[in-house]
């Protein structure tokens, strides 16, 4: 393929071209078309100079058998014979171009998100559904005035909750040439480019792509705690660092077109991490982890306010015989000079009039006293936000509105945002290592297993004063160093550097006592209180459902009633959306998800205690992913109430939050959604005690089949690692921490390698499973009508079978059945039975909607998944391939793992929702 072709716009590829797609695009997205198009052939000519011509024509032929395929329902054999001829050499670069192509495709549909909310922004007589504008304008003509919006705004908070979870084995180089692309694309995104522009664009896409080609897709080793928190750091100290004060400019928009005032808004976005205080399975993670994370926070977002600072400082000119300048702002520069006089004598002469710039001079000097920890540096954000505010005042009360103040404003919108921590760090551990240290410390081996009175008493006399004198072991000193930590971090970094102290399988008020009885010993203790809030966090369906008892137990408990008052009353109850699905099946999981939260909305409100939910939700539908302002609506009525904490994993964290305008596309949704939900949550609904009752049997009912195959059946567990390549996931080098917690059976795996795994192989399990069975048992015991009205007006109900659906459509029955013949003799029943169960669930689903086939009403999923499906089913089938060679020689074939890791990465990228 010649550069000249390359060059060309996508409307010059002729109609024959292998690089058109048998795909009808509806008129709003032609563009996209081209963009796809465009970056396929760059593609193309990558592949033929790195690889070969051949290697091309091998991809070009595959992908045309692959699209003839789907596109004319054949057999997937002819297509997996093809592939099983290809030698080794071969099929690790197969792969490769394959996943080359549909990043292509990914990169492309992001860009036209950014397309396509232009054009509403264009027309400014329609704002763009979903957005803060549209959904406050809804608002205002249900009634809602601007008094009611100004008195939610003070408790509004949005916190996304960056995990270290990658099931997106993506590595910073190459998101890093991935923005290169996006940004050449958005460049030309309307089509305004000229010619030689163009060709300049051309040739630097070009580049990206070529070294991405050349560089792994995978590390050689491992990534530490540290490797995880840099990763993490790019989104958040980069790209939400940028988009923030574009948020509030945007929100200050939409309330002046709405109600029209222009609040002083407060902060509204808070981030946090589990990044280095994630401890539960992970021995990496410890007091160790939790100081070095917070200091690397601190200097990124320190290093981030000094470059600010240099901005400002080529904006504020000002002199004081033109412009006027408070005296307090030459006082404060003053006492800077007197504080750090080596910076000062740094300070241009020349320079000695502009006030403003050389007090930001001296601010970025005491900025890097704080990075290095020096006495001189700010105790605090508090301080440097102060001297902002002083600038601030000054160019307010002397005609600065146009010459500066707003580029200030931005810079105060971070500090009051970032602090000097960047994101909260929240804390993590199993329950079981709490009761082993107190059982270490009390020498009594047998007390995790007591009775629950006994234990509870005995944590009483720990926390009434009676410290067990028990000298701690080296399992108990690591789990006591934590509290010790916390306490020096909140020394040096201020109480809002921690979010809570999240306990992992809580099961009793047991739990939460343990660790204020722990964090005692450790000397966290501030006025004679634990500084920390402490989150229950109840994970399978059982634990879902006596949620509401162990949380009445705490309520009632005097000494977690003080601890609760020290802390103003509010508790944090973390939801397991991912442990609770692969315990008992998606239906059940929501369910119990749903019904939960009213309990212990009405039991807090009782107790005169703030609840807020910190739902931890996963990318898959497995692990309660799909559209956030869906589930948010969906939710039940009060369990938001201006708040929303929730955990963004794996490839969600780079779908939503690669790209800046995407990242601030999905804030607004966020915010608005809830300021629906809190503002005007939907009325109360006459029907809704038949739907719970309904819901309870078809959760149930969904969930005894579930268990029967996937807990109870005596050959699952061989089944599923031999027909999912659970062995080469365990093998990726993309996370800090083992996938397991403990041995044994499913109950110990973690969620994440367990979704991950049964999306490899195209069967998505995880996400439908006993779904089928449960509603086609309602459906002849209700008959198929409540279940439609049940879909058409209870947006919970519609909203799964919408995220259940969606799994289906990217579920492939005919690829999987290759993966499951890997397993041999088991291959048999155990897919008759499961494909039974799929098609089980794709009939009831159709039938309830009214639709004959898989997303009828969702355009725009269907497309994406159908530019995907000719790179996807190759590398699935290529996979399939190699585990069989692989195994049958042991397992210990290099080569062959590397090839089969480079598939793993391929579908995880191509099919999204993985984990």
């Amino acid at each position: 393929m010649q550069a000249s072709t390359i060059a060309a716009t996508a409307q010059d590829i002729p109609d024959d071209d292998p690089l058109r797609e048998p795909i009808e695009f509806a008129d709003t997205d032609v563009l996209l078309r081209d963009d796809v198009r465009r970056l396929g052939a760059l593609v193309g000519d990558m592949l033929a100079e790195q690889g070969s011509p051949g290697l091309l024509a091998q991809v070009e032929a595959v992908r045309r058998a692959a699209i003839a395929r789907r596109e004319s329902s054949l057999p997937v054999d002819d297509l997996a014979e093809r592939l099983s001829r290809i030698e080794l050499h071969d099929a690790e670069a197969l792969v490769r171009a394959f996943a080359a192509y549909f990043g292509a495709t990914n990169i492309a549909e992001r860009v036209h998100r950014i397309r396509r909310r232009r054009d509403y922004q264009r027309e400014a007589a329609m704002p763009q559904p979903g957005g803060l504008e549209a959904v406050l304008a809804s608002l205002r003509d249900e009634g809602v005035d601007i008094d009611e919006v100004l008195a939610l705004l003070p408790r509004l908070r949005i916190e996304p909750v960056f995990t270290a979870h990658p099931t997106e084995a993506m590595r910073r180089a190459l998101l890093e040439k991935e923005r290169e692309i996006v940004a050449r694309l958005v460049a030309d995104v309307d089509r305004g480019r000229t010619p030689g522009e163009r060709a300049v664009d051309v040739e630097r896409i070009r580049q990206a792509l070529t070294a991405a080609w050349q560089t792994s897709e995978a590390p050689p080793t491992r990534p530490t705690v540290l490797d995880e928190m840099e990763h993490v750091g790019f989104y958040l100290g980069d790209v939400l660092y940028r988009v923030l004060p574009t948020f509030y400019r945007e929100f200050g928009d939409a309330l002046e077109a709405v109600f029209g005032v222009r609040p002083e808004l407060p902060v509204v976005l808070r981030f946090g991490t589990w990044v280095g205080g994630d401890m539960d399975g992970n021995p990496n993670v410890g007091a160790d982890t939790i100081l070095a994370t917070l200091a690397a926070q601190r200097a990124q977002v320190v290093g981030n306010y000094q470059a600010d600072l240099a901005k400002l400082m080529r904006v504020l000119t000002q002199t004081g015989e033109r412009a006027g300048i408070d005296p307090a702002v030459a006082a404060r520069l003053q006492a800077y000079r007197q504080l750090l006089p080596d910076a000062a004598k740094r300070l241009k002469p020349r320079q000695v009039d502009m006030v403003y710039r050389q007090l930001l001079d001296m601010m970025r000097a005491r900025l890097e006293a704080t990075a290095q920890g020096d006495a001189a540096g700010y105790p605090d954000a508090a301080a440097l936000l102060a001297d902002l505010d002083l600038v601030a005042d000054s160019l307010g009360a002397h005609r600065g509105q146009h010459a500066g103040l707003h580029a200030l404003e931005r810079v105060r919108l971070r500090v009051r945002s970032f602090g000097f921590h960047l994101a909260r760090l929240d804390l993590r551990q199993d329950s079981a290592v709490h009761d082993a240290a107190i059982a270490q410390l009390l020498g009594d081996a047998d007390w995790p297993a007591g009775a629950l009175d006994a234990r509870l008493a005995d944590l009483h006399r720990w926390l009434d004063g009676g410290v067990p004198t028990t000298t701690p072991d080296e399992a108990t000193a690591r789990t006591l160093a934590v509290f010790a930590a916390v306490r020096e971090a909140r020394a040096r970094y201020g109480e809002h550097a921690f979010g809570p102290y999240i306990v992992s399988m809580s099961r009793s008020a047991v739990d939460a006592l343990a660790v204020l009885a722990l964090a005692r010993l450790g000397g966290c203790v501030e006025d004679d209180a634990v500084p920390l809030d402490v989150a229950p966090l109840f994970e399978t369906v059982d634990d879902l459902q006596a949620a509401p008892a162990v949380m009445r137990s705490l309520f009632d408990d005097p000494l977690y009633r003080t601890h609760l008052a020290s802390r103003g009353n509010r508790q944090t109850v973390m939801l397991g959306y991912s442990d609770s699905t692969k315990d008992g099946g998606v239906l059940a999981s929501r369910w119990a998800l749903q019904s939960t939260q009213p309990e212990l909305v009405v039991l807090a409100r009782e107790a005169g205690v703030r609840i807020v939910f910190f739902h931890g939700r996963g990318g898959s539908v497995s692990r309660g992913g799909g559209k956030t302002e869906r589930a948010i609506i969906a939710a039940p009525r009060g369990s938001i109430d201006g708040t929303l904490r929730v955990t963004e994993q794996g490839e969600v964290i780079h779908r939503k939050y690669g790209i800046r305008a995407l990242a601030l596309r999905n804030l607004e949704q966020t915010t608005a959604a809830v300021l629906r939900a809190t503002l005007r949550p939907r009325a109360a609904e006459p029907r809704q005690d038949a739907w719970r009752l309904q819901m309870t049997e078809l959760a149930q009912w969904s969930r005894t089949h579930y268990r029967a195959l996937v807990h109870e059946h005596p050959d699952f567990i061989a089944y599923f690692r031999a027909a999912t390549p659970i062995d080469v996931i365990e093998r990726l080098q993309i996370g800090s921490r083992p996938s397991r917690r403990r041995d044994g059976g499913v109950g110990n795996l973690r969620a994440i390698p367990w979704v991950f795994a049964w999306s490899q192989n195209r069967s998505g399990l995880t996400g439908w499973y006993g779904v089928g069975t449960a509603l086609a048992r309602g459906i002849g015991a209700w008959g198929l009508g409540p279940l439609q009205e049940m879909a058409r007006d209870w947006p919970f109900f519609a909203a799964t079978l919408d995220d259940i659906e969606m799994l289906l459509a990217k579920s492939d029955l005919d690829i999987f059945e290759r993966y499951s013949r890997l397993a041999g003799e088991l291959h048999g029943p155990m897919f008759d039975d499961i494909a039974g169960e799929f098609t089980r669930t794709r009939d009831a689903i159709l039938a309830i909607k009214g639709r004959d086939e898989l997303l009828a009403d969702d355009y725009r999923l269907g497309l994406s998944i159908r530019l995907r499906n000719p790179y996807v089913d190759p590398i699935s089938l290529l996979q399939v391939e190699l585990l069989r060679r692989w195994r049958a020689g042991g397992s210990s074939d290099e080569a062959t793992l590397r090839a089969l890791i480079a598939t793993v990465n391929g579908i995880a990228a191509g099919i999204q929702n993985t984990g």
